[in-house]
């Protein structure tokens, strides 16, 4: 029992970090219905500045995190302004494409500006461990949750709340009727990507805590992983991609548990499979005819 308690504090402290990342996958698409494959590597800049915050400038975690997410949040809007709004017309390939190239853009520009070895994370706190019933909790692995589950609930209070989020809302569901009604469609798109860009610049600080090392391709697998939790959850669902990132994470730190390790990457893959199989629209997503 004691050795279930602990892989489901593990789990849960690595799911949140899908989650984030999943949030914005799925925010993006629910506006626009574009993949941002690039979404991975605003996690990877997120963690970078981090690390050169934290060990340079001694920032604490509070800064840390909120100059991170401030720093995705910039390339989030740049990255929409400049790769993917001249595209915003154009067939849905072609978009995909550039957000492939974006991706690959990013993880190079790291790579030849800071070399391509993998660094260890600056520690910003001392780790602290808890025994509580023979099942280690570090203080660590509760701020991580803790942090990943006041930027979910932050972003669900901006989204129902806020003048924006009812923008956010309007555009998801018409476009054309939005701006009809006085919504700004680019500024409400911008927006969206800054927000999602970032919650993937505060999952890069997190990940980097709970791993203790970070590197340019750092954002590759995640982003895929987080992206296989939105369409688990139904991608465009904010509610399912929190879901879908925590299942993930649970998914992983079950195989790991077991020895298999090894193969927990393709075992998020087969998922990923699974679900496109048996359940298109994921879990809270709705089945939509298209026009074709």
């Amino acid at each position: 029992m004691q050795i279930v308690l602990q892989q489901i504090i593990n789990a849960l402290s690595l799911g949140s970090i899908y989650a984030l990342l999943a949030l914005g996958y799925s925010m993006v698409y629910g506006i626009i219905k574009l993949i941002n494959f690039a979404h991975g590597d605003i996690y990877m800049l997120g963690a970078f500045f981090a690390y050169y915050a934290i060990s340079l400038w001694h920032f604490n975690f509070i800064t840390a995190l909120l100059s991170a997410m401030i720093v995705g949040a910039i390339a989030g809007v740049v990255i929409e302004y400049f790769a993917y709004r001249p595209l915003r017309k154009s067939p849905r390939i072609a978009v995909l494409i550039t957000a492939i190239g974006v991706s690959f853009l990013l993880e190079n520009g790291m790579s030849y500006l800071v070399g391509s070895n993998a660094r260890s994370f600056p520690q910003v706190m001392e780790q602290v461990n808890y025994n509580i019933g023979g099942v280690i909790i570090s203080n660590v692995q509760v701020l991580i949750l803790a942090t990943a589950l006041v930027l979910m609930l932050l972003l669900q209070v901006i989204i129902k709340k806020t003048k924006m989020g009812r923008a956010m809302r309007a555009v998801s569901v018409d476009p054309d009727a939005a701006e009809l009604v006085g919504v700004n469609v680019n500024h409400t798109i911008s927006f969206t990507f800054a927000l999602g860009s970032a919650l993937a610049g505060a999952a890069g600080v997190l990940i980097g805590m709970y791993y203790n090392q970070i590197d340019p391709l750092m954002g590759m697998t995640p982003g895929i992983k987080a992206f296989v939790a939105a369409v688990l959850g139904g991608i465009g669902s904010v509610p399912g991609a929190s879901l879908g990132g925590f299942l993930i994470g649970i998914l992983e730190t079950f195989f790991q548990s077991i020895g298999l390790s090894a193969y927990k990457d393709a075992v998020v893959y087969f998922v990923l499979i699974v679900i496109l199989l048996f359940l298109p629209a994921g879990i809270f997503g709705k089945n939509t005819k298209e026009k074709v």
